[in-house]
């Protein structure tokens, strides 16, 4: 083709003028092209709500609500291995909690003007770090979070012994560093940026990681519990930490059991019969019962429902059963099916806009009567521990109205129920598993950690563990497929990538 010297010259002068205004045209003038990093507090803040899949291991595990269906809710009800649940959550936190808090803090550090959301960041993220690592052992810790800022896509796994000490210098220093004539981090949705509560939220989960130490290094356990108590925990429920649900975003574990498996899941017998035989008024405020059901579209909600939360009739479903044996127990107890069986009633509790409680008064009460007993703190642990109940059987209110307790009822409970000194540690830690009731991870590390409530092990037959109980999650199939090398390393280094592996705090 040949081409004159005068058309060239047009081509020329078309493609220029078509050129003219081209990056207007292309310049995106409504999408926003920075976010305010409070509101990337807020996702991850968010993200912090359980998934659903902490039915399927941490509260079986624990023995307070069971299922006895396989499939893909396989999982503590039969001790066997379902890699799509124990990596819910690793997949949650880290791509929403850890990769936002990462960036949050790689923003504002140095930008004095921006220090309370900097220092709320590192409470929040050794939150997240401390939950994950309870739940898997080594993880990656230092390089997490890093594929954006840092190009590290492949991040090493960390041990849990060198995690700690991590956790506990953030929380020490985020929660000293607050300032209360700072800007207020208004936007914040978990305490309005209030600075006070900020802190206490630091340092009763410093006290929590504090007392994970116990047994495996007791004299810094101490040291640690020590500093939280003097810098001034959770004690009060106005000050609790929990997610607040509505209609636009769900509690997880709400939704899980108003949806598919609203007829799949039941309280454990263990957590019913402590509960009623101790005559304790939170059965009322969790348990219903569907008299007669005979089949899940049997058991029907509501007023005009058959459901009742009469504690005397609530009856757990035992452990060590399938969907097979559990109608033959059922029988046995003259049930009239296994969906007669005790339920967390969800209309109440685990509604879809329930709370999703984190750290509470309850649990910092129950630890610091732990710590008292053992001589680490000053301070009377018989009213520690009664503190420790009373704010959980108030904040059943929180739940919902109805599921409110009288005052009179807690006083008669604490008054026949008091701290005895040759068993408070059992009595303390069984009613940390009481007030932990819906906070599976947290529940579960307790469990390993204090050896309390005494539970005897699932007896259902072709197990994946040797031992008595279940005491890790898996490592996602996604990072043993893809993270190979490092996964390999702290596999090798902490022990077999499976459910019976101990986290190193987890000693006899």
């Amino acid at each position: 083709m040949k081409i004159t010297y005068k058309y060239l010259i047009v081509l020329l002068i078309f493609f220029s003028a078509c050129d003219n205004g081209f990056d207007e045209l292309n310049t995106n003038e409504t999408d926003a092209t920075n976010i305010d990093p409070i509101f990337q507090l807020n996702d991850a803040i968010i993200n912090t709500s359980f998934p659903g899949s902490v039915l399927v291991y941490d509260m079986g595990i624990v023995q307070q609500i069971i299922t006895p269906n396989s499939g893909v809710i396989t999982g503590a009800n039969f001790n066997q291995d379902n890699r799509n649940s124990t990596e819910a959550m690793w997949v949650n936190y880290y791509r929403e909690v850890i990769l936002n808090t990462r960036d949050i803090i790689r923003r504002v550090e140095g930008e004095p003007e921006r220090n309370n959301l900097y220092q709320m960041t590192r409470i929040l993220q050794a939150y997240a770090f401390m939950l994950l690592t309870d739940s898997y052992g080594d993880v990656p810790y230092f390089e997490a979070g890093k594929a954006f800022s840092d190009q590290v896509f492949l991040p090493t796994y960390d041990t849990q012994q060198e995690i700690y000490p991590e956790i506990i210098d953030e929380l020490s220093a985020a929660t000293a560093a607050l300032d209360a004539n700072g800007k207020v981090e208004g936007a914040d949705i978990l305490y309005g940026g209030d600075v006070e509560k900020w802190k206490k939220f630091g340092s009763a989960l410093l006290l929590r990681a504090g007392m994970r130490l116990s047994k495996v290094d007791p004299s810094r356990a101490a040291e640690v519990v020590q500093a939280a108590v003097q810098s001034g925990v959770i004690t009060d429920n106005d000050d609790n930490a929990y997610i607040r649900h509505d209609a636009n975003y769900v509690n997880g574990v709400g939704r899980t059991l108003n949806a598919t498996e609203a007829n799949n899941y039941y309280l454990a017998a263990p957590f019913v019969d402590y509960l009623k035989n101790n005559n304790d008024p939170r059965l009322r405020s969790i348990a219903v019962t569907y008299v007669g059901a005979a089949s899940g579209p049997e058991q029907v909600p509501g007023p005009d429902g058959n459901g009742s939360n009469d504690p005397e009739i609530q009856i757990g479903m035992p452990m060590g059963n399938n969907d097979e044996t559990a109608k033959q127990v059922a029988a046995e107890l003259g049930l009239a099916s296994f969906y007669e069986f005790a339920q967390a009633d969800r209309s109440r509790v685990v509604k879809q806009t329930a709370p999703m409680f984190l750290v509470t008064a309850s649990q910092s009460q129950l630890l610091m009567a732990e710590a008292a007993e053992r001589g680490w703190i000053s301070g009377d642990a018989a009213s520690y521990f009664e503190q420790g109940i009373r704010a959980h059987m108030e904040q059943m209110a929180t739940y919902d109205e109805d599921s409110a307790i009288p005052g009179e009822e807690i006083d008669t409970y604490v008054a026949a129920n008091p701290l005895q000194g040759a068993n408070a540690l059992e009595q303390i830690n069984t009613q940390y598993w009481v007030s932990s009731f819906l906070n599976g991870p947290e529940a579960f590390a307790n469990f390993r950690r204090s050896g309390y409530p005494e539970l005897d092990p699932n007896p259902f037959p072709n197990q994946d563990i040797s031992g008595d109980f279940i005491r890790r999650l898996t490592y996602p199939s996604s990072e043993l497929a893809v993270n190979t090398a490092k996964i390999q390393e702290a596999i090798s280094r902490q022990g077999a990538d499976n459910l019976e592996t101990r986290v190193w705090w987890d000693v006899d």
